[in-house]
């Protein structure tokens, strides 16, 4: 019991004195909360300091903070429809670099990793990895379950494709998002104002305003997650198909794209703020649950490869990509975390660049492609093997 309240609190507090940090050091200012949470989560997970049964707890959380997390943050702002057909056109680009990506590392790499006892097993990698990099790791079990891929290589994969896509996304938080911004058009900056929600913290200038409103936003994304969590428990039900996921995310974007039309509250950005501690909070939790010793060089060395071509060179031909068809920096780089991360980072990547004007369209390339990963992935598994 102790050693539950001690780790919540860890979790809980932690951000918090980060934010405090950020604001009176400059140089940690320009680093971002977010980048350091990463850090600390990660030495956090794999230090062994946690006690026992921490597991369930970072499981707790990370369930907890995401989905309160996304309707306060879309209340805090509005869909702009006249850019849908360039997200649209982006996710689009982010589906075909990824399977092309996936096609690219089983030519390099995959064929090498048939087996007397599995010959195959190069070809049901890359279908789990096509499934996982245009939906999530429930297109990636799904799969496995399709395919009927062992369990010692499904954990393997799956640990791999949590450290790489750690290193992808730690890349984008310490360097990339600039890089990108200078070689992509840059497009509509939809931010947050000065002193409310930015790289140095959360809060500012309205200190112990706007409380009642927060509150009222809290309960109106309680609301709308627990409405979701029985429409996709209900649905899920009636499906053959584990659909829950899919279905819960979906509710609960919807719900807050809508709620993001009321008239109240009328301080938005308080619940943006309580949302933006949140996804902090999901930050740290989620590096923690990243064990890298579970890796072995000599067991797994030739999945990481397999899975490092995939990640980046899906980054490398939306590049090229998004400049042929004129995308612009941001959009591009909230398409490609949103398929090789899934949509629980989007807000933490909208928050990283300023920019939630384009965190619909992060949510709504996931959504696309929890519906649409399973099909990819079994397609690519019947390319694959033609190859």
């Amino acid at each position: 019991m102790v050693g539950t309240i001690i780790t919540v609190a860890l979790f809980i507090a932690t951000p918090a004195l980060v934010i405090f940090l950020c604001r009176r050091v400059p140089s940690l200012g320009k680093i971002g909360p977010i980048f350091i949470l990463y850090l600390l989560g990660a030495v956090i997970g794999n230090t062994g300091i946690l006690p026992q049964g921490h597991g369930e707890i970072q499981e707790a959380l990370s369930n907890v903070c995401v989905p309160l997390s996304i309707p306060l943050l879309l209340m805090s702002s509005r869909i702009n429809w006249k850019s849908s057909g360039k997200s649209l056109l982006a996710i689009g680009c982010g589906f075909l670099s990824a399977l092309l990506a996936v096609i690219l590392a089983y030519l390099i790499l995959g064929k090498g990793m048939s087996t007397p006892e599995d010959p195959e097993a190069g070809v049901k990698l890359g279908a789990m990895m096509a499934g996982t990099y245009t939906g999530g790791t429930v297109n990636m079990a799904s799969i496995q379950r399709m395919l009927d891929v062992d369990e010692g290589t499904f954990v393997i994969a799956n640990t791999a494709d949590m450290a790489v896509s750690f290193v992808y996304l730690m890349a984008l938080l310490g360097f990339g998002i600039k890089v990108f911004r200078k070689i992509l058009p840059k497009g509509e900056m939809e931010g947050t104002d000065s002193g409310e929600i930015g790289d140095n913290g959360i809060g500012g200038k309205k200190k112990g305003k706007g409380l009642r409103d927060g509150i009222l936003s809290v309960a109106i994304s309680g609301v709308i997650v627990g409405i979701s969590y029985l429409v996709a428990t209900y649905l899920d039900t009636l499906s053959e198909q584990d659909i829950f996921m899919m279905v819960f995310i979906l509710s609960v974007t919807t719900l807050g794209i809508a709620a993001s039309y009321l008239g109240f509250p009328k301080d938005k950005e308080s619940g943006s703020t309580a949302g933006m501690y949140l996804i902090y909070i999901f930050s740290m939790v989620v590096s923690s649950m990243a064990d890298f010793s579970q890796i072995s060089v000599e067991g797994s060395a030739r999945v990481v490869g397999f899975l490092s071509i995939s990640v980046f060179g899906s980054l490398f031909i939306h590049t090229l990509l998004s400049k042929l068809m004129k995308i612009d920096a941001d959009t591009m780089v909230i398409t490609s975390v949103s398929l090789i991360n899934s949509p629980p980072f989007v807000p933490v990547i909208s928050e990283a660049m300023d920019n939630k004007g384009v965190m619909v369209t992060g949510l709504t390339a996931g959504i696309m492609g929890y519906a649409l990963g399973n099909y990819l992935g079994i397609g690519i598994y019947h390319l694959l093997a033609l190859l």
